[in-house]
């Protein structure tokens, strides 16, 4: 069954049911590779505005930074990039171009912010340019601007990688990004970041859980006190991070 959304954009409401939800060995090392803090695509460049609500007194103990990468990965871009990867995924494993090309305007579309657009966008290309370089398949990736999400959907799709498994994965680095960012500003010890990432890996998969078979019209994003904290980070005066 499928469903029209988005201009020009026709996305499947089930996944299916025959697809693995666990990573070959092969698959494995693409995940663990592609999501290495490691990777060239500069994500540690970015707070996603947490280095506002650290300013602000918003984000001074493990507590307030289990809660805000928490409210991020379910309410904010993290909910919105698992839906953009699972239809990026679908869109790949078709070779379907022109809906991939859908997809990142939407995703570009959907920053709420210039400096989220920017992070999304820069981290989104280099990962294509990587991917294209070393990885390459049998569409080209860095032809365009893409976002960060519509790529990692694509590459997965176009590698066979399940798309559970790699849901989980980006979404585990991105709220571990997160709280790397916190521990610097905080700042937190090492130990009590590994405890909050450990208890948002629970939180990580039911995200990506539902977000396997959510529709586009699903994206909604609820997170305002990170999207203003992200809009006001454009005029702060210091600023460690990008966004």
């Amino acid at each position: 069954m499928t469903t029209s959304t988005a201009p020009g954009i026709t996305t499947a409401t089930t996944t299916m049911t025959s697809e693995p939800v666990a990573a070959a060995p092969d698959e494995l090392a693409l995940l663990l590779t592609w999501f290495s803090p490691a990777c060239p695509i500069g994500a540690f460049s970015y707070s996603h505005g947490l280095e506002t609500l650290f300013e602000d007194g918003g984000l001074d103990n493990a507590a307030a930074t289990r809660a805000a990468v928490e409210t991020a990965l379910r309410d904010g871009a993290g909910r919105t990039d698992a839906i953009l990867i699972a239809h990026a995924w679908r869109a790949a494993r078709a070779r379907d171009g022109r809906t991939l090309d859908d997809l990142s305007d939407l995703g570009l579309a959907l920053s709420p912010s210039a400096e989220r657009r920017e992070e999304t966008l820069r981290q989104g290309n280099a990962f294509a340019g990587l991917f294209d370089t070393v990885w390459p398949g049998a569409l080209g990736l860095s032809d365009r601007d893409r976002p960060l999400p519509v790529v990692v959907g694509a590459a997965g799709g176009l590698h066979g990688v399940p798309l559970r498994p790699l849901l989980i994965a980006a979404l585990h680095a991105f709220a571990a990004n997160l709280v790397s960012a916190a521990v610097r500003l905080v700042p937190l010890g090492q130990t009590d970041g590994q405890r909050v990432t450990a208890a948002l890996l629970p939180v990580t998969i039911e995200v990506a859980v539902a977000a396997e078979t959510a529709v586009l019209d699903d994206i909604t994003a609820t997170a305002i006190g990170l999207d203003v904290c992200a809009m006001a980070h454009e005029t702060q005066h210091v600023r460690l991070f990008r966004s």
